[in-house]
């Protein structure tokens, strides 16, 4: 695989607050450069969500509402957050979850493209005893020494998903190719309005 032939791509993963629908609480954007996770340039927020975290949610990510207390509202970062992502693709493990909360939080942004991890390894990797992203990071071992912080967390969880597209994308010969493996259908819509759900 010719990295140097991708366009600008973001891997991506948000927590939310448990609420339907879900408030951010927390937004990592870490940039692939020449087929390598650019940590220098990733950037990773906190969020004081609009409606409190839920205990089930707090229990999965760990951050709660004492911890997310002093943080800035979305309002506050939005700006950042949507100027780092541009028109870049974007990625996730499930990207459909992320594309929605994105644009649901964005409602002017929209990625030149979407790959899905999760999509990939179903295609890729049929026989792998599960496809979430514990399963596949044990399946694969994938090296994530370099990720900060812990599974749940968005730094940690968009870093494995770029291990795990990186080591993926070793098995289809072009850009292209990828694509075709990976992008979900109608992700994202053309003109579409984004989806308020």
């Amino acid at each position: 695989m010719n990295y140097e032939s991708w366009p600008r791509l973001i891997v991506v993963d948000v927590e939310g607050n448990g609420a339907t629908p879900p408030d951010l609480v927390e937004v990592a954007l870490l940039p692939l450069t020449g087929g390598v996770p650019d940590l220098a340039s990733a950037g990773a927020w906190l969020i004081r969500p609009p409606v409190p975290v839920t205990s089930f949610a707090a229990r999965v990510h760990r951050l709660d509402n004492a911890r997310l207390a002093d943080c800035p509202p979305w309002n506050a970062v939005s700006g950042e957050v949507g100027a780092q992502l541009g028109e870049a693709w974007i990625c996730a493990h499930n990207a459909s979850v992320e594309y929605k909360v994105l644009r649901r939080h964005l409602p002017d942004w929209k990625p030149d493209g979407v790959l899905d991890t999760l999509r990939l390894s179903r295609t890729t990797l049929p026989d792998a005893p599960g496809h979430n992203l514990d399963a596949l990071i044990e399946h694969l071992g994938l090296d994530l020494s370099q990720a900060s912080g812990q599974r749940h967390r968005a730094m940690f969880d968009a870093y494995a998903a770029a291990q795990l597209l990186l080591r993926l994308a070793e098995r289809y010969p072009s850009w292209e190719k990828l694509i075709e493996a990976a992008s979900p259908p109608g992700i994202p819509e053309p003109g579409a309005p984004p989806t308020l759900w």
